[in-house]
């Protein structure tokens, strides 16, 4: 039988100290409540009533249960008043020295058999142990902000960590109505490890302007239905919480590189820029401590949003290919307005492609979503040819052919020679060089890469990719065309992957690295992404939907790029495709899809 856990102490009561209280007298459990001086107690106390008070507002938490869990909180100053709770949470900032000296302390004022557990998200929670006499009654258990909200919970066991110390734990988590993963004590534990590497990746693509904020935002946002941007993210971590975590898991996790704090935060936390709490970060905001994003002198005006100087007309678009992309980008385009012109290697991939554009559009046209005559009209505007020749009087060449450098280049020479002057020629491709393909042309200038995401006609986002020869009339004009189909177009230069693959990849190789080292299970890593960081979908799912020979391909494209150690791609990944296990659509990838 687990251990019963009647009254629990916390130390320490910033955002996730009161957040942790709460959580405890929610679920009927005596709370002695820990600071160091009466000014900091009240500001604990300050953030809990707010806390619960705005749960009564809402609806969530009926008035006579906010006075009762009050009521089973005890406000104390000083470590003496916990000599006899049944476990201790320490939520004190994350310094090592200052963590050791209250566990030392804890443990002369607290029962032998109590537990002593710290909330640290990336200190050593051996290093902190070792301050004690009892470190086999030492355990991590991690909550994530805001605490009465988030379901997961990692429990960190070390090397000493008692196995019933552990289970008891576990069952305290059950009681709590949370999710818990019980992982060993490594650098970042499986949330931070996986988060931070890519937050970090993000500021330094912000620092080295390969993007605006915005957009960098703007693309994890709609194009991995992420529920925050990165830079976001940082703001309301705090870029000083940002830092420590990441020079940590640096220090500890073997100088990964990519860990290592990108300058710019080290400048922006010197300078006092830490985000939400100090009321500036990567973004300006109302005041301090206000989620409301204020405008600054590096938020673009809206009329760049929408279009931008030069931008040309647009009338008639060319769609060359007749995969799952071209026939999106068709629907898209025709619906929008456009007159459009499909071009395939033969009339029957014609035939095909016109029964596919017309399935999805009656689908639209069942759902509700369209209606018979907007449908009409759409397949109106479309005319069908199986040679380029008549992409003759087009405004705008939108490529959707396969992934194959020469093939793609020879298609380039082609339009070249086919197209009127000014036309824009853009490619999708979503790994290839833009300027490679660009460069088959005389035109370099009008080429551009327009990277939809698939399907098509749902997905929100769009890559606008310029060369170093790209033209801002060119970019301009790929922007407005974006606006005009209800896209949001993100702007980035022709590098592998551009903003979504080149952070998302990665992140994935990671996971899978992390699985390879039996650090964690696939279950337990989906679930610590999924209910730690709010991600629709964890990384092992998301790898078996996209396919592991296309996540490999991706990789192996950034590393040779890039040729940056960490993003070599796993081992586990290249014998998995290797295998032919490629996910979901050979029915076995991470996980046996077989009976699904």
């Amino acid at each position: 039988m687990a251990r019963e856990f009647s009254t629990v102490g916390v130390v320490g009561l910033g955002t996730m100290g009161a957040g942790i209280v709460e959580v405890f007298a929610r679920n009927g459990i005596d709370v002695v409540a820990v600071e160091i001086s009466v000014p900091a107690l009240e500001r604990g106390r300050a953030t809990l009533k707010g806390s619960t008070d705005r749960a009564v507002a809402k609806g969530k938490l009926a008035e006579a249960d906010r006075d009762a869990l009050h009521e089973r909180v005890h406000f104390e100053v000083g470590l003496d008043a916990l000599h006899s709770v049944d476990l201790v949470i320490e939520a004190v900032p994350e310094h090592l020295d200052l963590k050791q000296r209250i566990f030392a302390e804890l443990d002369r004022v607290c029962r032998p058999e109590t537990i002593l557990a710290t909330n640290t998200s990336s200190l050593s929670v051996t290093e902190i142990s070792v301050a004690t006499s009892r470190p086999n009654q030492v355990i991590g258990i991690h909550f994530f902000n805001p605490a009465p909200v988030m379901k997961l919970v990692e429990v960190v066991r070390t090397v000493v960590t008692a196995p019933e110390v552990v289970a008891d734990v576990e069952a305290l988590c059950a009681r709590l109505g949370k999710v818990d993963v019980t992982i060993n004590d490594r650098a970042g534990f499986i949330a931070n490890a996986l988060l931070f590497g890519y937050l970090n990746h993000a500021v330094g693509m912000f620092e080295s302007h390969y993007a605006t904020r915005e957009d960098i935002d703007a693309a994890m946002k709609l194009g991995c239905g992420l529920p925050m941007g990165p830079l976001a993210l940082m703001d309301l971590i705090g870029l000083d919480t940002a830092y420590e975590i990441l020079d940590t898991m640096y220090r500890r996790g073997g100088r990964d590189r990519r860990h290592a704090p990108v300058p710019l935060l080290k400048q922006m936390v010197t300078a006092g820029l830490l985000g939400r709490k100090s009321g500036r970060g990567f973004y300006t905001y109302e005041r301090p401590g206000s989620p409301v994003v204020v405008p600054d002198e590096a938020t673009p005006l809206a009329t760049e949003v929408a279009a931008g100087d030069g931008a040309r007309a647009i009338t008639k678009v060319g769609v060359v290919g007749s995969g799952t992309m071209a026939t999106g980008i068709i629907e898209v385009f025709a619906k929008a307005g456009y007159e459009v012109v499909s071009v395939t290697r033969g009339m029957e991939k014609s035939a095909t492609v016109c029964e596919a554009v017309k399935t999805s559009l009656n689908k639209g046209v069942v759902r509700g979503k369209l209606a018979e005559a907007d449908r009409d009209a759409a397949l109106g505007r479309i005319s069908w040819s199986a040679t380029l020749d008549h992409l003759a009087d087009v405004d705008l060449v939108v490529e959707a052919v396969v992934e194959e450098l020469s093939v793609k280049k020879a298609l380039f020479a082609s339009l070249d020679e086919i197209c009127k002057p000014g036309v824009v020629l853009a490619t999708t491709t979503s790994s290839l060089p833009v300027i490679d393909v660009a460069m088959a042309t005389q035109r370099p200038a009008d080429v551009v890469g327009l990277h939809f995401f698939n399907p098509a006609p749902v997905m929100p986002l769009v890559e606008v990719v310029r060369t170093i020869r790209t033209s801002p009339e060119a970019t301009a004009t790929a922007r407005a065309v974006c606006a005009a189909l209800g896209k949001t177009g993100v702007v980035c230069g022709d590098r592998s992957g551009f903003i979504v693959n080149a952070l998302l990849f990665p992140y994935l190789n990671d996971a899978v690295k992390m699985l390879e080292a039996s650090y964690s299970t696939a279950d337990d890593i989906d679930h610590a992404m999924k209910l730690g960081c709010g991600y629709p979908m964890g990384p092992f799912e998301l790898l078996d939907v996209v396919g592991l020979d296309v996540s490999l391909a991706i990789q192996r494209e950034l590393y040779l790029e890039l040729r940056e150690p960490g993003f070599a791609p796993a081992p586990l990944l290249e014998h998995l495709v290797t295998a032919g296990y490629l996910g979901r659509k050979t029915r076995r990838g991470f996980r046996d899809h077989s009976h699904r």
